[in-house]
């Protein structure tokens, strides 16, 4: 190796101990940076020109040190990990959000409930029972009869209301996944792009990155790194995204529980073509939304409402017309029904005075209390509403426990896997410093083998021959 040469050599180390310094200021001022992965300077050391002939000096040292790029220090299979688990952990903490929200609507067991109210009614027919000449129990009775039908109309509209929030919130989840998709497409060209031309795409790879585990949180869709470094999500074993394609998603379906339709996800391009979505947070919104023969959670609760009023009404009135008023009047319908429509929504008191109670049994006079006295014991039976609503606030708080439960460990899983990932990935401020540090040192000695270098070549050139002038 000639002496100039060693400048080189010199020079080749200083650029990569200043490119490395470069590289750990980058990693450190985005240590907070959400979705940053940091960076290392890959080098390799240039080998000897080889030498051959009669001149040749033998064995000679490299030619110093090449900086091959910076690498992106992720592991695609712990990021695809990661995106596995969001979508797991968005489908059940979106279930378990719904069901918490509906169960603390539903007030049970507490007397704002609508079994405590069921009691008090059946309560006031029994005192009314005991005091059929009182016209302050009657009153009470048919009081309670009209709050009565107000709070299961109440629950309903709040179901309702809770559903519609629902598929607003699907509607949402909808646009953010077309306008991330559109993002991942234009990244995937740039990212493209840029590795033919040979720059650095690291930056452009943390943001795609974050984009993808959004759309895998909300939809469960999986991804592939493909051979040009692009990213494909897919739905379903559907493309959502593809190169520098993307494709946009479109909700359908009713806009009101009432419909007792299914809402569903379909590709906009392709409005026949239906779009699997079992996962993520739509996934688990779309399973809330499900009718209730679908097993629709809102859509059950509801449907329940229903069939409490109507059994109410059917049991209610059907021991009413058996029995006769004070006058000897045979006695009506108590409640009245709609007839198309949420029997919920339409349940009302027909009953609007005291002296249309039929109380007394036919033929027992008109002191007589003995069929105000088995209406009260309607909610004793096994096919009352009382039973009806007991076994509905039973099964769901059954399940919601169950989706708590899924929920909590989905998303202990997808922490675990997010933590594995940021082991990897995220940046070490004392890890840097020590990088930091050493490529100072390198700096540092590089430095001093390049002037070690020029105080030998300014011996060589300056001061041989002139020794005893």
């Amino acid at each position: 190796m000639s002496t100039f040469s060693g400048l080189n050599t010199a020079a080749s180390g200083l650029a990569a101990a200043r490119r490395g310094m470069d590289v750990v200021g980058q990693n450190i001022a985005n240590q907070k940076t959400e979705g940053y992965t940091r960076q290392r300077v890959e080098t390799s050391s240039i080998a000897a020109v080889a030498q051959t002939g009669r001149f040749s000096m033998g064995a000679l040292p490299g030619h110093g040190v090449s900086i091959d790029g910076v690498a992106r220090l992720g592991d695609a299979l712990l990021d695809a990990r990661v995106r596995d688990t969001l979508g797991t952990s968005g489908y059940w903490s979106a279930r378990a959000l719904a069901a918490t929200t509906a169960e603390a609507a539903l007030g049970e067991p507490t007397d704002k409930g609508l079994a405590n109210r069921l009691t008090s009614f059946w309560a006031g027919w029994q005192e009314l029972a005991n005091t059929p000449d009182s016209g302050a129990a009657a009153a009470s009775v048919l009081e309670s009869a009209k709050e009565l039908a107000a709070h299961v109309a109440g629950g309903y509209r709040t179901v309702a209301a809770q559903w519609t929030a629902a598929r607003e919130s699907a509607a949402r989840a909808v646009d953010q996944v077309n306008a991330a998709a559109e993002q991942i497409a234009v990244l995937n060209s740039e990212i493209r792009d840029a590795l033919a031309a040979g720059r650095s795409v690291n930056e452009l790879m943390d943001r795609r990155t974050v984009l993808a585990e959004d759309v895998a949180r909300l939809t469960g869709g999986t991804g592939t790194l493909e051979s040009d470094g692009t990213l494909t999500l897919r739905l379903g074993g559907n493309a959502l995204v593809s190169g520098g394609d993307a494709r946009r998603l479109a909700l359908t379906g009713p806009t009101a529980i009432e419909a007792g339709q299914r809402v569903g996800v379909i590709w906009e391009s392709a409005p026949d073509l239906p779009v699997s979505v079992d996962g993520g947070e739509l996934g688990g919104t779309l399973s809330v939304l499900a009718p209730a023969a679908d097993g629709g959670m809102l859509a059950q609760l509801a449907s329940t409402y229903d069939r409490v009023a109507t059994a109410l009404a059917e049991s209610l009135n059907a021991q009413h017309r058996a029995g006769v008023t004070a006058s000897g009047q045979p006695g009506g319908d108590f409640f009245t029904l709609p007839a198309t429509g949420s029997a919920a929504l339409g349940l009302r008191v027909a009953v609007t005075s005291a002296d249309q109670l039929a109380l007394a049994a036919p033929g027992a006079g008109a002191k007589d209390a003995s069929n105000a006295d088995l209406i009260s014991q309607i909610g004793r039976r096994a096919t009352s509403p009382d039973a009806l609503w007991t076994d509905q606030v039973t099964r769901f708080g059954v399940s919601t426990a169950a989706d708590v439960q899924r929920a909590k460990v989905s998303e202990s899983a997808a922490a675990g896997a997010i933590g594995a990932q940021q082991s990897v990935a995220a940046v070490d401020g004392d890890e840097e410093t020590i990088s930091l540090l050493t490529y100072q040192t390198a700096y540092q000695a590089a430095a001093r083998v390049l002037t070690a270098v020029d105080e030998a070549l300014d011996v060589l050139i300056n001061r041989t021959g002139v020794v005893g002038r």
